[in-house]
């Protein structure tokens, strides 16, 4: 019992979001008495809601973004019949296997990928929010981008750049999907969540070598595990994101998500796809699984908190002003409860 609480107290990656980030929040505090507003980070982003700290729509980002840069989406209302649905699938030119996600979401909560209409039924019979069908991306590589620009510059900087491996596991020709879920050290900290997802293969004997995905959402928080490429970063990586950010309009601060072929590809402007992008609630998640201590993870965070306050100072100045405290209040609140709400279905689809 003592060696479990002393393993979790030195595996501070594991910690609870609220307990990793309770000793550096005072910083936040300052922030909000500096600029006087308790949002004040509302006009890094102007085109974005809440400047991108959380709820913002995704249908909102694939707008600025043009058509060639992200995978072929649709939009579904739970209310629409299964149908409409069908019909809208066939219109789009999307082909199974596809990804389904909540157009509002976090943490990966509702992300499925699709294998057959009966699957979708299921997603969509069951889910009581709007959601995105989005085609599913073969390029064999997903990487994250932490993107910061300062609006009076025209070059910006990467300050993070991540190979994200989904939580996987690969089979030995001798272990059933179970056994090789139980030995794997992040996917048997999530024994009920794989039960839930994958019970009719957990006595299946997973032939040697072949990898079996545990989740497609390749996010910390889902078991993947993240590989640093910081030594990738050069000036053309950066003038990529420029000229991607810069084409958005007013994107100064914040993480993409991206599948591509390989480094040098993206470095190229070829063969990658934007998944999607994240404002200023993206956590610069590339101190995870890549060496950092837990004072070194700090000092990154608070680096970038820095970079936030600059951008949301001089656009404040510029005349984008940070939302009404009532105003992200009530946000806030509706955020919450939808938040809530695709949590509890989470556990019931598989």
């Amino acid at each position: 019992m003592i060696k479990k609480l002393i393993d979790r107290i030195i595996n501070w990656e594991a910690w609870p979001f609220k307990l990793l980030y309770a000793p550096i929040v005072p910083v936040l505090g300052w922030y909000m008495l500096r600029s006087g507003a308790v949002w004040f980070f509302t006009p890094s982003n102007p085109k974005i809601t809440f400047g991108g700290l959380d709820g913002e729509p995704k249908k909102e980002m694939y707008g600025l973004l043009p058509d060639q840069l992200y995978p072929a989406t649709f939009n579904v209302l739970p209310e629409q019949s299964f149908e409409q649905v069908s019909e809208k699938l066939l219109g789009s030119g999307i082909q199974l296997p596809f990804i389904v996600k909540p157009e509002v979401a976090c943490q990966g909560i509702l992300f499925r990928k699709i294998d057959t209409l009966a699957e979708l039924r299921n997603y969509h019979e069951k889910i009581p929010v709007e959601y995105m069908v989005q085609q599913l991306v073969d390029y064999p590589m997903e990487v994250s981008v932490f993107y910061i620009r300062q609006p009076d510059e025209k070059k910006g900087m990467i300050t993070g750049f991540l190979h994200k491996i989904p939580l996987q596991v690969t089979g030995n020709g001798r272990d059933t999907l179970e056994q090789l879920i139980r030995q794997h050290p992040k996917a048997k900290k999530r024994i009920d969540e794989m039960f839930n997802k994958h019970r009719e293969q957990f006595d299946r004997v997973i032939p040697a070598g072949e990898k079996f995905m545990l989740s497609y959402a390749a996010n910390h928080n889902r078991g993947a595990h993240f590989v640093d490429l910081k030594e990738h970063i050069d000036d053309r990586l950066v003038s990529i994101f420029d000229e991607i950010s810069i084409g958005i309009n007013d994107f100064f601060y914040g993480r993409y998500d991206i599948m591509c072929t390989n480094v040098e590809d993206l470095k190229n402007n070829q063969n990658f796809t934007i998944l999607e992008y994240n404002g200023c609630g993206a956590e610069p998640n590339h101190f995870y699984d890549t060496g950092y201590t837990l004072i070194g993870a700090y000092r990154e965070i608070l680096m970038h908190w820095n970079a936030l306050y600059r951008i949301c100072r001089y656009n404040s100045r510029q005349g984008i002003k940070p939302w009404p405290y009532k105003k992200g209040r009530k946000f806030l609140k509706d955020i919450k409860a939808h938040f809530k709400l695709i949590r509890e279905v989470d556990a019931q689809i598989k």
